[in-house]
């Protein structure tokens, strides 16, 4: 199929991509020139595992394109995915002047029948006034679909969950419309990975919905862990004796210092908002929300136990990303420590496997260090704020005879507390 993408960010360039490497034609929408000179060449501006090679591939067999003219790439399309973004508004809201402004631009761009397929995440009832606002700006007697088909992209494995989705949710009104997405996802589509046709409005609920309950699993955790610390249990043991309920399961109950990203913040605020609009209390969202940023400032606070005076302290962070295998620093702990600590007027130094380039456009007054080793130097202590991989198993050795003073803050629970111990660091975790 022809296959038309408006905008480029995570979920529109590994969508377009994946598609395209389906065998669709693909053109891929964005207003940013430089971004889009950068993906013409085969570059991916963020850091996505595997998404390189199948951007590269498919623009070298000329299935996928990148334009700015919005018009054209509508009128040569079949199937037009909005996946603009939504930030949120300034009373916890998602700011749909995005979503709008492309229904506007897709409304005077049809000359034939379209599925317009909403795949930003957006509040129940905007598939509605993105088909209204369609209608208003069609010349022309033109028929057109809106479906609501949410995106369940995980950052840093996006392309694996595109191939491997544990659901495609579509929200259709038509017969026509749900043939056309039902040939678009049987690639992917498989009997114990259902392909669930659903409203509109189940469909806009549901994303909202399944993203609140995963960050209601991690706040609840993350209160639990509180209780840990006081009457010394392990969150840890916790939640495996936990997760061994199959009505729990493991998924999702690993404390640490709160969740971040583009999603799990904001879209839990949209959530509540919107039931606050109809009428309805939030007071569970607001309040999953609250334990997530206070946890986000409890690092600082613990270091403090052990490390009383920051003033002129140099302390090292490991982690800026908001999780592991992304470079994307969006709501992420390590923001908040570091403002924190600043604000005590501490030195400091911080390393990232893969968000380094991004977090020099927001950071000022830290010292970018050249590896996990290097930040490490002279340091009075390390704050962990990100769980990659390489910091699990470093040389415990070799870092404390680094550091000034053999202290860590392990705000991800990620290294065995008595072996870190027995090498002589005063170490504190999650709930632990």
């Amino acid at each position: 199929m022809n296959l038309c993408f408006i905008g480029t960010g995570y979920v529109g360039l590994v969508s377009g991509a994946c598609f395209a490497d389906l065998g669709n034609d693909v053109v891929c929408v964005d207003v940013d020139e430089k971004k889009l000179s950068l993906l013409r060449q085969g570059e991916v501006p963020f850091y996505e595992p595997g998404l390189r090679d199948i951007l590269q591939r498919n623009v070298r067999e000329k299935r996928l394109r990148f334009t700015s003219d919005t018009a054209e790439a509508v009128r040569n399309s079949e199937a037009v995915f909005v996946c603009v973004g939504t930030p949120e508004g300034p009373g916890g809201e998602a700011d749909l002047r995005y979503i709008l402004a492309a229904a506007e631009d897709i409304g005077k761009s049809i000359d034939g029948y379209k599925v317009v397929i909403i795949k930003s995440t957006v509040p129940v009832g905007t598939n509605e006034r993105v088909r209204r606002t369609i209608e208003q700006h069609v010349v022309g007697d033109h028929e057109f679909d809106v479906v609501s088909n949410p995106e369940f992209l995980r950052e840093g494995a996006a392309v694996k969950d595109f191939q491997n989705p544990d659901r495609i949710v579509v929200g259709a009104r038509s017969e026509r419309a749900t043939a056309t997405l039902a040939r678009l996802y049987k690639p992917v589509t498989r009997a114990t990975k259902p392909l669930m046709f659903t409203s509109p409005q189940n469909a806009e609920v549901i994303k909202y919905a399944s993203n609140a309950m995963l960050a209601a699993r991690i706040s609840f955790v993350n209160e639990l862990s509180h209780l840990c610390e006081a009457v010394g249990a392990d969150i840890k043991e916790v939640a495996k004796g936990m997760g061994l309920d199959d009505r729990i399961g493991v998924r999702f109950l690993s404390a640490g210092a709160g969740y971040g990203g583009s999603c799990f913040p904001k879209d839990v605020r949209a959530l509540a908002q919107t039931m606050e609009q109809h009428g309805t209390t939030s007071n569970f969202l607001r309040a999953v929300d609250y334990i997530n940023e206070r946890q986000k400032r409890s690092l600082v606070p613990k270091l403090k136990k052990l490390l009383p005076k920051l003033d002129g302290k140099r302390i090292a962070i490991w982690g800026l990303s908001f999780k592991p295998r992304t470079s994307d620093i969006r709501n992420a702990t390590a923001l908040t420590v570091i403002a924190q600590l600043q604000d005590e007027y501490a030195q400091v130094v911080v390393f990232d496997p893969e968000a380094m380039d991004e977090a020099r456009t927001v950071l000022s007054d830290v010292v970018f260090a050249d590896d996990a080793y290097a930040a490490l130097d002279g340091a009075d202590a390390l704050i962990i704020c990100t769980e990659w991989d390489e910091f699990r198993t470093p040389d415990l050795a070799r870092m404390k005879s680094l550091m000034r003073e053999p202290i860590v803050v392990d705000g991800r629970n990620v290294f065995d507390a008595g072996e870190v111990a027995a090498t002589g660091f005063r170490y504190v975790g999650i709930g632990r």
